[in-house]
């Protein structure tokens, strides 16, 4: 770091019976307090160059031995003072980036200007200021760290200014034209090998070097020099996401719930500390917030959820929370279910996650306007085609819709896969109300799920964590459910499933039967007395079926049991007990000559395999038409 040394003469003060004096074979006849400490020293060198103390002595009495003056409010205290009396003295003072601001407030508050004396503190040091300091790039750092201990001063004198324009300046510009003072430049010597090596020396600095160094700023002044770095319009987005993200890390704590619950039970004066810190964590979040580049992509979707599980913590506001939440949903395809598990810090809602603040992120994310996973419609093409000079640029602008949409279409698909899995790990919750798990299975598109076994996983999950389910809220919590995208491990744990509803368990039945049939493209048709209970549970087997996705893995804790389906009492006594609980009357199939008796017989002499299921059906059928 650059250095500057002023005076010739040696260190001659010392300290008697708490008061500090310099040697000399004059005697003293200055007294000055400077907060609590006293100096006695002499009026000629002192008022030589220092207008104020000139105008203080004049404006005091006159004791028998000494001036005595108060300087009660002194900028930079003792050591900032005794360095600019060293000055007067011609005592050899040395300054540098870390005391050179305290000193210059107290050049000024002296008035130790070129008016009193030619050559004096203020010139020197502005000299040093603009010349060297202002060319380092660590000094320029060190000294604008400084000037939040005189914040007020430095405003005036314009040092803040200028050291946050320098380093914005040396920000945009190459690391090889920017003078890194001892930090990097020592990095580069310890690179060496011992055998003199340099094979790392001249390596080249990464574009984000200036990161790290800048995070030591407080945010104060740290929010002010990214702004003048940003208003320059030539850094790239992911940089300042990137020193953003550093920055975070280094000041931003790892606060968990436990933390904010023991808050509550400390003491009066524990507690004001406590609120303190999270009042500066607070406005230190929402300044991060408000430096975050409006490009997508900037930063990462986990940390923008990290943040946003910050903010929900120290209960940020809520401009700070909505803007990282649509900024989430942006690029929520990114995410993972660890980072959507969002404590929830409110005490009215016991829940363990926010799923709330889920919620609004999906609700951003379906309303960015993105293209429907289709072609665009005829009508709008011959619009399009109308209106284009050209069959070229009638093609690119297909292309680029097809693109769009394409983008659209899979990112729904990711998200909807995210959803499913934090389905999961959210449905153990007790205190979970069924209205919030259905408006986060609802929100997804149907079109976006390939496959329903994670969404059937986590309906089991729920319905086994609240048994005190009645008949219409499970139906309403099987809703979202579509048979036809089950895998044949989900169709044999749904089969035997006691939890889930009548209508449920004959759609999987069903699709089950017709799997093998429509895989080979024969469909038979179905009797009158079948369709009549199909139709009773709003089921349409005319509907083509999906391709099924059987490669579906599972975890090995996760396995659903299907040793149940091979013993035909655990099979007849589930469906004998959903039968006598559902609504099902007699009415139901007596139009097709089916009675009652007969429809319990069907579904209560079921064989051991589901394949067989219907064939029983059927049969049953043939004999009847039979005999009329």
């Amino acid at each position: 770091m650059k250095f500057m040394k002023l005076g010739s003469r040696p260190d001659t003060f010392y300290t008697a019976q708490a008061v500090r004096s310099v040697s000399s074979e004059v005697s003293s006849d200055l007294v000055v307090q400077v907060k609590g400490s006293r100096y006695l020293l002499h009026k000629f060198p002192l008022l030589s160059k220092c207008l104020r103390l000139q105008r203080l002595c004049s404006e005091s009495p006159e004791t028998s031995q000494h001036h005595i003056v108060q300087l009660p409010d002194f900028p930079g205290g003792v050591e900032a003072f005794e360095l600019g009396a060293k000055f007067c003295y011609g005592i050899t003072i040395t300054l540098s980036a870390f005391n050179i601001v305290a000193v210059r407030c107290a050049a000024e508050y002296l008035q130790m200007t070129e008016d009193v004396e030619k050559g004096n503190l203020t010139y020197k040091l502005e000299v040093f200021f603009n010349s060297c300091i202002l060319h380092g790039w660590k000094d320029s750092i060190v000294t604008l760290q400084s000037t939040k201990e005189f914040s007020s001063w430095s405003e005036d004198l314009g040092i803040t200014s200028r050291c946050i324009e320098a380093i914005a300046s040396k920000v945009l510009t190459h690391p090889s034209k920017v003078s890194l003072s001892h930090i990097y430049s020592r990095r580069e010597r310890d690179d060496e090998s011992c055998n003199g090596a340099e094979s790392q020396r001249h390596k080249p600095l990464s574009k984000g070097w200036w990161a790290e160094d800048m995070a030591e700023l407080g945010i104060d002044l740290y929010w002010r020099t990214m702004i003048a770095v940003k208003s320059c319009g030539k850094m790239p987005s992911s940089l300042i996401g990137e020193a953003l993200k550093i920055y975070a890390a280094r000041w931003l704590p790892n606060i968990s719930r436990e933390r904010n619950v023991s808050k509550q039970v400390a003491s009066d004066s524990d507690s004001d500390s406590t609120n303190e810190i999270t009042s500066k964590h607070r406005v230190l979040l929402e300044s991060i917030v408000s430096l975050l580049p409006a490009e997508k992509g900037a930063v990462s979707c986990s940390f923008l959820l990290k943040l946003l599980k910050a903010a929900n913590i120290l209960d940020a506001s809520s401009s700070s929370k909505m803007e990282l939440a649509r900024r989430v949903a942006l690029q929520m395809e990114e995410a993972t279910v660890r980072d959507l598990l969002i404590p929830s810090i409110s005490y009215a809602n016991s829940t363990v996650y926010d799923v709330d603040l889920v919620i609004t992120i999906l609700e951003q994310f379906m309303v960015q306007g993105q293209s429907p996973p289709t072609s665009p419609p005829r009508s709008k093409l011959g619009f399009e085609r109308r209106r284009s000079r050209s069959a070229e640029n009638i093609v690119l602008a297909f292309q680029e819709s097809r693109r769009s949409s394409s983008a659209s279409h899979s990112s729904k698909l990711k998200v909807a896969k995210l959803v499913d899995g934090y389905l999961q790990e959210i449905a153990p919750d007790v205190n979970l109300p069924l209205s919030k798990f259905i408006a986060l299975a609802e929100a997804i598109p149907d079109f976006s799920r390939l496959d329903h076994d994670d969404l059937y996983r986590a309906i089991d999950i729920y319905l086994k964590t609240h048994p005190d389910l009645n008949k219409s809220e499970r139906k309403r919590l099987c809703r979202t459910l579509d048979c036809k995208k089950l895998s044949v491990e989900a169709c044999m744990h749904a089969a035997q499933n006691e939890l889930l509803p009548l209508r449920v368990v004959v759609q999987v039945l069903f699709f089950e039967q017709a799997r093998p049939a429509m895989g080979s493209g024969k469909v038979t048709e179905l009797p009158s007395n079948i369709k009549a209970l199909l139709a009773a549970h709003n089921i349409d087997p005319s509907r083509p079926e999906t391709a099924l996705s059987t490669t579906t893995s599972i975890p090995a804790d996760d396995q659903w049991s299907v040793s149940g389906l091979r013993t035909p009492k655990s099979k007849v006594s589930t469906l004998r007990m959903k039968l006598a609980e559902d609504d099902l009357n007699e009415s139901d199939l007596q139009s097709e000559g089916l009675r009652r008796t007969s429809k319990f017989k069907s579904f209560c002499a079921l064989p051991t395999r589901p394949k067989r299921m219907f064939s029983k059906f059927l049969s049953i059928n043939r004999n009847t038409s039979e005999k009329n």
